[in-house]
């Protein structure tokens, strides 16, 4: 099989498209022959070395994609060859195929269309698992989702909107709010392409608590971090949920903690493969939920582009510079 390769923890331009040995399934596992694979920001991470865990070199990156059961196990009992399947595993995606832990997958119906399969599950089911389990949304919440055009924000914005929330989209540029205008957010704000001064943190608090109708936001939904992390903090509403989601702007941020006193609001982590692992029923659970959703058409998933995967290389560059809307999904012929 060909795959792309990580051998060292280094630039993505490092990456290259090559020949492996095919992988075999273990007692537990399965084998995938990957149709397709979705692109998400911590791969620019892990091949950097920057991501929560690193994992033993050469590898492949990708955290996430759909394809075909071509063996299993011999203890595997829910999956037999000719399924399809998507599957999360944190890495090893951008290959033609791939060996996870049965446990990591999940079946969807043959007329599910792969490249829908392979882009949608973790940035939905991560924004699902935040706002469902993490602040517990219903349709009297105020909604701020900050990097809002991304692959998790503005699956954030859609589940959101699914809930008839009110729903504050937070973007760099003007093309990004017409993107999350067609989602029916109620409102945007445009912070720019750069990093925030302590003038601009203070106009942007300012200008959100406004946009909030000056009651403050009582969920913050955060992939950013960084110089928008506390501004934005600033401006939730008593007893709100501040969701940490990731870091894409660049610094993890320090938030001063008489903020959350003062406000009685909580700071919520959200890390989709650590509850994966822990809560493995409720995550299959949220995932059935999702594709049902998306189904009946209650979700609306944007899929922006499909590349080759021998090609995963320049898109992977994209996304570590924020260069990416909506999500990229890359496919294997």
């Amino acid at each position: 099989m060909k795959a792309i390769v990580c051998k060292k923890f280094s630039s993505v331009s490092d990456l290259s498209w090559e020949e492996l040995p095919d992988p075999s399934a273990g007692p537990y596992e399965i084998v995938v022959d990957v149709k397709a694979a979705g692109l998400n920001y911590p791969d620019n991470l892990i091949v950097r070395g920057l991501y929560q865990f690193k994992p033993e070199l050469p590898f492949s990156p990708g955290h996430e994609g759909s394809g075909i059961v071509s063996s299993v196990g011999d203890k595997v009992n829910d999956f037999r060859v000719g399924d399809s399947v998507a599957f999360f595993k944190g890495f090893g995606a951008f290959a033609e195929k791939i060996v996870v832990p049965a446990s990591f997958a999940f079946k969807i119906p043959d007329n599910f269309p792969h490249h829908i399969a392979a882009g949608v599950f973790m940035v939905y089911g991560t924004s699902f698992h935040a706002l469902v389990q993490r602040a517990n949304i219903s349709k009297e919440d105020n909604v701020l989702v900050l990097g809002a055009a991304g692959g998790v924000g503005l699956a954030a914005v859609d589940i959101a909107k699914s809930f008839g929330a009110r729903v504050v989209a937070a973007v760099s540029t003007k093309e990004k709010a017409s993107i999350c205008s067609k989602y029916g957010v109620d409102d945007v704000v445009v912070y720019g392409k750069e990093k925030l001064s302590s003038e601009d943190q203070k106009s942007f608090t300012e200008e959100l608590k406004i946009k909030s109708g000056g009651s403050g936001f009582s969920i913050i939904y955060d992939p950013l971090g960084d110089c928008f992390a506390e501004p934005a903090l600033r401006s939730i509403s008593w007893g709100g949920t501040y969701l940490v989601v990731g870091f894409a702007a660049g610094k993890i941020p320090r938030f001063p903690t008489n903020i959350m006193l003062l406000k009685g609001c909580s700071v919520s982590g959200v890390f989709i493969g650590r509850f994966q692992k822990e809560e493995p029923k409720k995550s299959s659970q949220n995932m059935s939920r999702i594709g049902e959703l998306i189904s009946k058409g209650a979700l609306s998933p944007l899929i922006t582009e499909t590349i080759p995967m021998s090609g995963a290389v320049e898109a992977i560059e994209r996304i570590a510079n924020r260069g990416v809307v909506g999500k990229v999904v890359f496919i294997n012929d």
